[in-house]
């Protein structure tokens, strides 16, 4: 058998690294796993009515457990929350759960299941650049609140690729006057960094209702 030639091999080395990079660039999983939460979503609002100019609160579990309405009662408030979700099923339902409410604002919380699935901060970056890109081309430049990436007990081993998508996603909004940056993580972290773990659930992943006063705290300044 022969020995592939030295250059062959880099080449082909090459070849490879760029598939994966393309492949992991592309990467999403299945939205149509939501297809019955967004049902959910859709009957609901076609036998009610939703408030308008409200808070739009958007994203992935840490949004649907949070009730909203309770901790902001004097805000028209909507909450579309569904679990597991990615940045990319969020822009795949897009005119399900944001364009249609036309809200004053949008409270958005995506990113951490992303990172545990294997998406690259750059990955988190991109997407979320693509989703602020499409509130303000369909409903315009309003203020839209990003929750970073929370640290957790569950999902500590991540930490350092999920707070790298976050400050790469800081410095972005940090260059926009509608953006902001609700940092959630410092109040979260015990005097040692790690977090605290009296404010999660059993799973160590979801909040309880201490770890939700304290993101409630830090957003009430934004909502006012």
């Amino acid at each position: 058998m022969k020995k592939v030639k030295p250059v062959i091999a880099l080449w082909l080395v090459f070849l490879l690294s760029t598939f994966y990079a393309q492949k992991e660039t592309r990467f999403s999983p299945n939205p149509h796993r939501f297809d019955n939460a967004i049902s959910v979503f859709k009957n609901w609002d076609d036998k009610n009515s939703f408030p308008a100019n409200a808070v739009l609160f958007v994203g992935s579990s840490s949004i649907r457990m949070w009730k909203t309405q309770k901790y902001f009662p004097r805000l028209k408030v909507i909450n579309r929350g569904f679990g597991g979700s990615h940045i990319s099923d969020v822009i795949y339902f897009f005119d399900d759960v944001v364009k249609k409410y036309k809200p004053a604002k949008i409270v958005f919380y995506c990113g951490d299941n992303d990172i545990a699935a294997g998406k690259t901060p750059e990955r988190v970056y991109s997407d979320f650049k693509r989703f602020v890109k499409m509130v303000e081309d369909s409903v315009g430049k309003i203020d839209l609140i990003f929750i970073p990436i929370k640290p957790s007990i569950n999902r500590w081993k991540f930490w350092t690729e999920m707070n790298k998508a976050n400050m790469m996603i800081k410095e972005f909004i940090d260059m926009k006057e509608n953006l902001f940056y609700a940092d959630i993580v410092k109040p979260m972290l015990n005097p040692n960094g790690i977090p605290q773990k009296e404010i999660f659930l059993e799973d160590g992943l979801h909040l309880n209702n201490k770890g939700y006063k304290i993101w409630t705290t830090v957003l009430e300044k934004y909502l006012r």
